[in-house]
C-alpha cells in the first residue's frame, strides 16, 4: 500500500466514524433510537463496506464513539461495536451481491443487541421478541435507508472513495 493510499484509508475511516456519530446523535435527538422499533440513522452507513474497506474500522470506531458519547452502558460500549464489526465484515464479504450485502449487519445486530438490551439495560421483554423488533429497525435503517443511500452514491463511488 502506498503512503497516500494509507492516508486515504485512514481519512475515509475517520470520516465514516464521524458521520456515524453525528447520525447517531440526530436519531437520539429525535427519539428514533428509543421505542419498540429503533431506527438508528447511522446504521444506513453499514452498506459502505461494499465500496471501501475503510468503512470496516470506520463503522466499528463510529459505533464505539457513538455509544460512549450517548451514555450507553458498558456492555453496550463493548459489545455493540463488535456487532457492527461483524456486520461490516459480512457486508464486505458479500459486496458483489447488492441485495444480500445488507443482511450481515441486520442479523448481527438482531442477534446480539437484544442480549445487550436485556443484560445491560435490564429490559424485561423476551429476547426473541427483541430480536424481531431490533431486526425490524435494522431492516428499516439498512435496507430502506441504506439502499437509498447506496443508490445515491453508487454512480459517484469512484470519485467519493478515490478508486
Amino acid at each position: 500500500m502506498k503512503r497516500n493510499s494509507k492516508i486515504i484509508f485512514l481519512c475515509q475511516g475517520a470520516i465514516i466514524a464521524a458521520i456515524y456519530v453525528v447520525l447517531t446523535y440526530v436519531a437520539h435527538m429525535f427519539g428514533l433510537d428509543a421505542g419498540v422499533i429503533q431506527i438508528r440513522l447511522s446504521e444506513m452507513l453499514c452498506i459502505l463496506p461494499m465500496f471501501t474497506t475503510a468503512a470496516i474500522p470506520g463503522l466499528y470506531l463510529g459505533c464505539l464513539l457513538a455509544n460512549l458519547l450517548t451514555g450507553a452502558v458498558w456492555l453496550d460500549i463493548l459489545v455493540g461495536p463488535v456487532a457492527t464489526l461483524i456486520g461490516a465484515l459480512g457486508t464486505y464479504a458479500l459486496r458483489k451481491y447488492k441485495w444480500l450485502a445488507p443482511i450481515p449487519p441486520i442479523l448481527s445486530n438482531a442477534i446480539i443487541v437484544p442480549f445487550v438490551l436485556a443484560y445491560g439495560y435490564g429490559m424485561e421483554q423476551a429476547i426473541p421478541l427483541m430480536m424481531l423488533t431490533v431486526g425490524a429497525g435494522e431492516i428499516l435503517s439498512i435496507y430502506l435507508l441504506g439502499m437509498i443511500f447506496y443508490h445515491a452514491i453508487q454512480k459517484r463511488a469512484n470519485v467519493i472513495f478515490m478508486k
